[in-house]
């Protein structure tokens, strides 16, 4: 069994003005909004414990029928403290999977994480140049390190890369955490020192991926699920335009098939 929360409490800034009045996770995509896609995805590969952990614009969320839990401080805090937010419904009973609010994946793909069987499995795209060559002038300026060894452990992730040869892949934004490890996982978190700056961030504004990286260098087992495409981060006004010009002209698909 898997429980899925999913992150959806940010303001989307660079998405406005379509966030002017709805949260982030809300933006529709051909028709169908960001969120519903993704429990739609969830809920194929049998995943109905889903609690959508919400901020900005939480009303609306709640008004259709989400599992819903709220982060008071969204404006002042960032994505691991959304995250920590609703740790009492963490159980350790069944795999924990993380998500981002703001993207949307295949159920192949989600089923290569699904199948880990690492303390903590990372979705990695290896084709992700083709993603975001589409979206960037210049991927490298956006693009973020990640280095793995030959056995697909995550070594490093989250820094500024000085070259291609530093990004073996993107990470996408959807973790699952073993269901022995999931009280580890909050304990850790609660052990971090809250006075020290993570990738030049304090605690409360700590990234997802500075907060990974602690846990690498603290000796946890953090491999990559390694797929191809098949998925989409919608992060402002730019890409949602030019995946529903894609989509619209039936290219899409070569990025990640909605009707899949």
């Amino acid at each position: 069994m898997t429980q899925a929360i999913i992150l959806a409490a940010g303001q989307g800034t660079r998405l406005r003005p379509i966030t002017d009045d709805k949260p982030k996770c809300l933006t529709p995509l051909d028709g169908k909004s960001l969120l519903a896609r993704q429990t739609d995805v969830l809920q194929s590969a049998g995943i109905d414990d889903i609690v959508v952990i919400g901020g900005y614009r939480i009303d609306q969320i709640k008004a259709l029928g989400y599992q819903c839990h709220e982060n008071p401080r969204y404006e002042s805090t960032n994505m691991v403290s959304t995250l920590f937010c609703a740790e009492q419904l963490m159980s350790g009973r069944e795999d924990l999977l993380i998500c981002y609010g703001d993207i949307i994946y295949q159920p192949n793909n989600l089923k290569t994480l699904l199948q880990s069987e690492a303390e903590i499995a990372l979705m990695v795209d290896k084709d992700w140049r083709q993603l975001w060559e589409l979206r960037l002038d210049d991927p490298l300026s956006d693009a973020e390190t990640l280095k793995l060894d030959d056995e697909g452990h995550v070594l490093e992730l989250g820094k500024k890369p000085k070259s291609y040869d530093e990004i073996q892949g993107q990470y996408t934004g959807l973790i699952k955490v073993r269901k022995d490890k999931v009280q580890d996982f909050i304990h850790f978190y609660h052990a971090m020192d809250r006075d020290k700056n993570y990738d030049g961030q304090d605690f409360d504004n700590m990234y997802m991926t500075s907060f990974i990286q602690q846990l690498i260098d603290n000796g946890w087992e953090v491999k990559s699920a390694e797929v191809s495409n098949g998925w989409l981060e919608i992060d402002s006004v730019s890409d949602l335009e030019t995946y529903q010009s894609l989509q619209d002209q039936g290219q899409l698909k070569a990025y990640c098939d909605l009707s899949a």
